[in-house]
């Protein structure tokens, strides 16, 4: 941190070395062109940065690649740990590479995201197949982050969330838009395919049960259907 903070004054303030983990390469490097365009040598030089290919599911150890007591501060923001298996684990890591009263702040897909997706899916299912599978991936719930904190080894959580509302134009677009972002099912004990006729009955459904109400004539806008998404954020020493 810079001496503004640690000191009591002289510095600007803000966070003067970072270390960048992400499991993918590219999402590592995706802005690299982008920042050395908006951003002089001046505010580049300002927080040094070093950017590390790492993934924690990968690692037999599940430990982090640093030693005790290296970071001031671990930030997360809507990344991976809505997709982490063993969240335990990972926050007691987070804990471990803390130096004393250092702080975590993070914001993870959680609550009861997709709600709507999951209903329609439910019902589709057992329209057409009798039975009911995951299609969603589980999400921790908003009152467990408090004793997942405390549990491991964090004081003082401050947890809060945040319902986001979507509009798309229907159920097969947001389907597209979340398997492009990789957000599609990741149950283990998912059904490796789902048949045609019950994604057309899921659509209809979501479609039935999930249109927004519309004052445009547009048609299009008078098809759109609601996607929640909660994000669940929290901080803890």
């Amino acid at each position: 941190m810079d001496d503004a903070f640690t000191s009591g004054g002289g510095g600007i303030g803000g966070i003067r070395k970072l270390v960048q983990l992400d499991p993918s390469k590219e999402m590592l490097h995706r802005d690299d062109e982008i920042i050395s365009e908006i951003l002089s040598e001046e505010e580049m030089n300002r927080c040094s940065s070093y950017k590390l290919q790492f993934d924690f599911e990968s690692e037999e150890e599940k430990k982090l690649p640093f030693p005790d007591g290296t970071f001031d501060i671990v930030l997360n923001s809507v990344s991976t740990l809505h997709n982490t298996n063993d969240l335990p684990k990972l926050f007691r890591e987070f804990n471990r590479v803390l130096k004393p009263d250092g702080c975590l702040m993070f914001a993870m897909i959680g609550g009861t995201s997709l709600p709507e997706l999951q209903s329609a899916f439910v019902l589709a299912d057992l329209e057409r197949n009798g039975g009911v599978s995951p299609h969603v991936g589980p999400f921790i719930d908003f009152p467990s982050i408090g004793s997942l904190l405390t549990e491991s080894g964090f004081a003082l959580p401050t947890i809060d969330i945040d319902t986001v509302s979507l509009s798309y134009p229907n159920a097969m677009v947001l389907m597209e838009h979340l398997q492009r972002m990789g957000e599609n099912n990741a149950c283990v004990n998912r059904k490796e395919r789902v048949g045609k006729d019950t994604f057309i009955a899921m659509s209809a459904l979501y479609q039935e049960m999930y249109k927004l109400p519309s004052d445009n004539s547009d048609e299009e806008d008078q098809e759109a259907v609601e996607a929640s998404v909660q994000v669940i954020y929290a901080i803890g020493w």
